[in-house]
């Protein structure tokens, strides 16, 4: 499959598309004259957004969500294609963040984050498909992060999730290709959003990369998310299957792959700096 190169009115469903990466995709592909469908669990952001949109002359309709309810996601898909009569791209983006050590973070954050960064992606894949089967065409995009190409401490749900969602978007593009169908997945490196102050941390109170901490590292020395909604857009024209986003993600990536002794003194010098470990 070559990837859709033409984006003008083509159908394009995002669902986290409030803030952040879901927002700014959604701008990008509202450029290329697209038709967006937009979902998210803030209506009030949602209403921004779908003005922005507007602004620069593009359709868009909007939809609260809550991505970790099953019957929601399969009555959304209803929605668009009642609205719309097919999808042509649709973005699984909805995610947060949960911070803390195996030890010490809780079964009931690791259910909470499995259920809107895994299940969510694949309640969303479950519900379109079908539609982009029967018509023989269409592109999936999931975002995952580079905490889903490399284990990174003090992370180890969300890195869990994400990890779960490259592999899915894996045996998903050889699954579906036969169809004409493309996926790609997103593994963004840290981009400026809100991902982590929206979301949760339990740590104790020596592990250096507190909420505080991290939240100002990220408002400090994030890359730009306009970045990964290149990124996104880039990979529906052209199939990209694994996409980091960031330097740091391309190099991390490839050290991981290629000179695994060099990437576990990596990880242990940020076992030392994160948490504060001398081992």
């Amino acid at each position: 499959m070559a990837g859709i190169k033409h984006l003008k009115d083509k159908v394009v469903v995002i669902t986290g598309a409030g803030s952040g990466i879901g927002r700014l995709t959604a701008l990008a592909f509202a450029r290329k004259g697209a038709d967006l469908v937009i979902a998210d669990l803030s209506e009030e952001r949602l209403v921004r957004v779908a003005a922005e949109i507007e602004q620069s002359g593009a359709r868009v309709l909007v939809r609260t969500l809550d991505v970790s309810d099953r019957a929601q996601v399969e009555a959304f898909a209803k929605f668009v294609i009642r609205e719309r009569g097919h999808v042509d791209v649709l973005h699984n983006n909805a995610g947060v963040s949960a911070g803390g050590t195996v030890a010490d973070s809780s079964i009931e954050n690791w259910e909470w984050i499995f259920r809107i960064n895994f299940w969510g992606v694949l309640f969303g894949i479950k519900a379109f498909l079908p539609y982009m089967i029967e018509r023989r065409c269409g592109h999936i995009v999931n975002t995952a992060s580079l905490f889903g190409l490399i284990g990174i401490p003090g992370t180890p749900a969300y890195c869990s999730t994400k990890f779960a969602v490259v592999g899915l978007g894996e045996t998903l593009r050889a699954e579906v290709a036969q169809y004409n169908i493309g996926v790609s997945t997103i593994c963004p490196s840290w981009m400026k959003t809100q991902i982590v102050a929206d979301g949760r941390m339990e740590v104790k109170e020596n592990i250096r990369a507190n909420r505080d901490s991290v939240v100002r590292a990220y408002e400090k020395y994030a890359w730009p998310p306009e970045w990964a909604a290149k990124a996104v857009v880039k990979a529906v024209r052209k199939n990209k299957a694994v996409v980091p986003v960031g330097p740091d993600a391309w190099v991390m990536w490839f050290m991981k792959r290629y000179s695994p002794g060099l990437y576990g003194a990596v990880m242990k010098l940020g076992n030392r700096i994160l948490l504060g470990n001398k081992s």
